[in-house]
């Protein structure tokens, strides 16, 4: 019997069941049909993170930034092709903390850009500052499902 993972779809919400398997074979929302994956960063807000977060049994990793930061601008293009790399293994995602206080403040952030992974919707790890790609990807590996 495969095993079944549920991932939240990025655009409406909707935890979808997917075969392990299945995960390379771009799969798409079964309630709005939109790819579950799109090989870039999801947008977390304060109205989506709890569904996005806690509905999917992939590792998620939250980029913590906001617009005014340096460092947060030069990390972000590492983050953008980390996602083309962890992609349907990991889900990334990106919260402006400035646009979302409530999660932020949830989140306890206190510097940015802070990384922070998930698994099971809770927190497993924390690193605060940006990285090269090399090394953020060498990071992520312990939250390997």
């Amino acid at each position: 019997m495969p095993e079944n993972l549920h991932i939240a779809c990025p655009a409406c919400g909707t935890q979808n069941r997917v075969p392990r398997e299945k995960l390379t074979a771009h799969p798409n929302c079964g309630h709005c049909g939109e790819p579950l994956f799109a090989a870039h960063p999801v947008q977390l807000t304060d109205a989506n993170f709890a569904s996005l977060i806690g509905g999917t049994d992939l590792p998620v990793i939250v980029d913590c930034w906001a617009e005014w930061c340096g460092p947060c601008q030069r990390f972000a293009p590492v983050f953008e092709e980390a996602a083309k790399t962890l992609e349907p293994g990991f889900r990334l995602a990106k919260l402006d903390t400035d646009a979302n206080p409530a999660v932020s403040a949830k989140l306890g952030i206190r510097s940015i850009p802070t990384l922070i992974a998930f698994k099971g919707g809770k927190e497993a790890g924390r690193i605060s500052g940006s990285m090269p790609l090399g090394q953020f990807l060498e990071w992520t590996k312990q939250f390997a499902a």
